[in-house]
Formats: structure tokens, sequence, C-alpha cells
């Protein structure tokens, strides 16, 4: 009973809400994450299906895993000496095996 007593009182036309609590961000702030810096120190080949990206090998130059070199793919235009941010550390590119479809 007090339950459709509630949802007849929410009904009740002319009856406004209460506005929402102010929130912190406004809408449509833009939010970062956090990346490390890693210098492109050679690259390795084409890869992806159709050669659409490259495969690096960089150095992180902060973070903690500060000069760690690690393989990676890149999509785009990139050069040795160029500063690549990456979101993870953590998982590395598979080497590039020079065999194709079929060869053994």
């Amino acid at each position: 009973m007090a339950m459709q007593k509630e949802i007849q009182k929410e009904k009740q036309p002319g009856q406004q809400r209460p506005p929402p609590p102010a929130a912190e961000e406004k809408k449509g702030a833009v939010q970062f994450s956090y990346a490390v810096p890693a210098r492109v120190e050679e690259l390795i080949d084409r890869t992806g299906a159709r050669g659409e990206a490259t495969q690096v090998r960089c150095k992180i130059l902060d973070g903690r895993d500060r000069d760690k070199i690690m393989r990676r793919n890149v999509k785009g235009p990139v050069r040795i000496g160029d500063i690549l941010m990456l979101r993870e550390t953590e998982f590395e590119a598979r080497p590039l095996n020079k065999k194709g479809k079929g060869m053994v």
C-alpha cells in the first residue's frame, strides 16, 4: 500500500524532480590516461594483414620499466628517434617470423 502511494506521488502532474547532484567534472571534460614515453631505437619490419603496422624496438624512458627495451607494433608513420607514448609496458609484441603461409 505504501509503495503505491509513493508511486502515485511521483506521477502527480506539475511536480518537478529535484535537480541532479552537481557533478565534480563538467560534461565533455577531457580525461587523460597515464602514458609512458618510449624512444624508437630500431625499425624491425612491416606487419599486419596488409602491412599497415610497423614493428619497432623501443627504449622506455620513464616509469617503473625505465631503460627496458621492448618490441611494439606501431600503426602509422614512425622513424628512428620518435617518441611513442605507451599506455602499458607490460606486454610485448610477438617476434615476426619470416616464414610465409604454407612454408615449413
